[in-house]
């Protein structure tokens, strides 16, 4: 065939490569070119043909075999499938996940982690492979403030909405594993979504296509089905128990599994992350929450002739002053632990469902309640100022809604950890801790404030130093007594706790329990026996400067001490 023949023939296949590799005469227009490479299938063409023939690539049955046909139906919902006959720990679906999804260095959605158990005679080693478990009840969902979860209706798979978080890393400490990751570089919480993306067209999931032996897959499940596994407890061995959330995903082995299957790192201890932001935040809203309760009720008890400070009305402007001042700093530090702090008010969202957002609520509203209390209490001492009478007309009204709110808020710090269902942050343990510390260092602040306003001191004085006393002793007998389940045979979560506290974290907590001992019994016993009244504000805000270095450690180890939860790990 002649050159100029092959030029203006018109076909497709052979013929079109033949053409573009002769050069382009001016005859012949460039749009013809573009029309005749349309009109080139060779690339689908050998497809089919590699297709009919079965030589087919072996990337090709994961798209087959490992991925549902279908949507699920109502009440079933898309779930991960892990084989751990299959797994060998090798971790391709890490790099596979990391690398397709394009994750940062210090970011990763999946894991692989290494179980042991069995008998000598009979020994069991496994290699678990675990991301998101797309629960049927997914806690991060639930604990988000800023409603950043979204559980799809149709796949069930539970989706993270990066443009609506704000980082606040509550749902890090939701999931019981460990699924949500922080990262610090951008400023928010991102997790597993099963690429949903590449499902929705029929691909597999980073991590399917990356397996070597097929060891992950994506099926789908009845929720009712999860549930009943999670009632009776059949998740996996050594894994936190399923109840809770309802994890979907299903580990399948053809042997049987041993019970007493451990994680690899399960006698591992070592110090989480301490939080510092929420250690000042906590530690602070406590102490403002009990000075002005503290205040506030000694302020009822008293009389015109002995009232609660020798100051009268003054010493109570500066008492609530003071717990307006505290519970702002505290208020700042809070937006400090944030990635996004610009869009902390998005905190209102999940009044519904977190107890984080009603914390935020109820603290913001008692910082500006306190406020208007300490506006009140200064126009007692300028009743010829506009409104004054309208102000001082509310002052009992509003100091009593404040104080109410106030430890309502106090609780729902307690509920913000007790409802991550964790041992060490059980309900009865926060809150002995968090009300002890709103007692202690109530009394503290308003036994220091009252010194330092006036020369004559507190007028309630001693009732305020047997509180601290009591609280200091009390509180300090009780972190002691954890200290005990060192000694446990069962390596539970309080022995966890105590190791940590007793070696990792030991100078913290030698400096906890002294300044407890200075602050609590030391300084309050000198107050109350030879203080002369001179004395009395130095030795106040001393006394009340070691309680609070004291519970700001014992908040530190709050965190740190606290034995994370997550799938089995210790495979590096």
């Amino acid at each position: 065939m002649s050159a100029s023949a092959t030029l203006t023939a018109v076909g497709t296949g052979s013929e079109a490569k033949e053409r573009r590799r002769l050069p382009l005469l001016p005859k012949q227009l460039p749009v013809q070119l573009l029309l005749d490479e349309q009109r080139d299938l060779s690339a689908v063409e050998r497809f089919a043909e590699l297709h009919d023939s079965g030589d087919v690539p072996a990337q090709a049955r994961y798209y087959r075999d490992l991925i549902p046909a279908g949507l699920p139906e109502r009440g079933q919902q898309y779930a991960f499938e892990v084989d751990l006959d299959a797994c060998t720990g090798c971790k391709a679906c890490v790099a596979g996940c990391h690398s397709l999804n394009g994750l940062d260095a210090d970011e990763s959605f999946r894991s692989v982690g290494l179980s042991h158990g069995g008998t000598v005679e009979r020994p069991e080693l496994r290699t678990i492979t675990t991301s998101c478990h797309h629960c049927v009840e997914p806690a991060c969902l639930s604990g988000c403030p800023v409603k950043a979860y979204d559980k799809d209706p149709v796949t069930g798979i539970v989706k993270h909405l990066d443009d609506q978080c704000i980082g606040c890393q509550y749902c890090t400490l939701m999931c019981p594993y460990d699924a949500p990751k922080y990262s610090k570089a951008r400023g928010i919480v991102r997790k597993c979504d099963m690429c949903s993306e590449r499902l929705a067209v029929g691909e597999a999931p980073a991590c399917v296509q990356a397996c070597p032996s097929g060891a992950i897959a994506i099926r789908v499940v009845d929720q009712e089905r999860a549930v009943q596994v999670s009632e009776a407890r059949a998740f996996l061995p050594g894994a936190p128990a399923p109840d809770h959330t309802i994890p979907t995903t299903h580990y399948r082995t053809r042997q049987a599994v041993a019970h007493n299957l451990l994680p690899a790192d399960f006698y591992q201890t070592h110090p989480e992350h301490a939080h510092p932001p929420l250690v000042l935040m906590l530690t602070l809203t406590q102490l403002a929450v009990g000075a002005f309760v503290i205040a506030y009720g000694l302020e009822l008890v008293s009389t015109p002739a002995a009232p609660a400070l020798e100051g009268g009305g003054a010493g109570a402007v500066v008492q609530a002053g003071f717990v307006v001042a505290v519970a702002a700093l505290a208020l700042g530090a809070s937006l400090f632990h944030l990635g996004r702090p610009h869009l902390a008010w998005r905190a209102v969202l999940g009044l519904r469902t977190s107890w984080l957002s009603r914390e935020a609520i109820g603290f913001a509203f008692f910082a500006k309640l306190c406020a208007l209390y300490a506006a009140s209490k200064a126009v007692e001492l300028w009743p010829e100022l506009p409104g004054a009478q309208e102000l001082r007309a509310i002052t009992p009204g509003v100091g009593a809604v404040t104080a109410v709110l106030g430890v309502l808020s106090v609780f729902a710090s307690v509920m913000v950890y007790a409802a991550t269902r964790r041992a060490h942050w059980r309900g009865s343990l926060t809150g002995f801790k968090f009300f002890a510390t709103t007692l202690l260092l109530g009394a503290a602040s308003v036994y220091a404030v009252g010194a330092a306003t006036e020369p004559g001191g507190h007028a309630h004085a001693a009732p305020l130093l047997v509180v601290v006393v009591v609280t200091t002793l009390g509180k300090s007998l009780f972190e002691g007594s954890m200290l005990l389940a060192r000694r446990a045979r069962q390596h539970t979560a309080e022995k966890r706790m105590a190791l940590l506290l007793t070696r990792e974290l030991g100078k913290l907590t030698a400096l906890r329990f002294a300044c407890a001992a200075l602050g609590g019994l030391v300084l309050p016993g000198v107050l109350w026996s030879a203080a002369s009244p001179s004395t009395l504000p130095a030795l106040g805000g001393a006394m009340l400067a070691f309680l609070l270095a004291g519970e700001l450690a014992e908040r530190w180890s709050f965190f740190a001490a606290a034995p994370a939860s997550r799938m089995p790990g210790g495979l590096k």
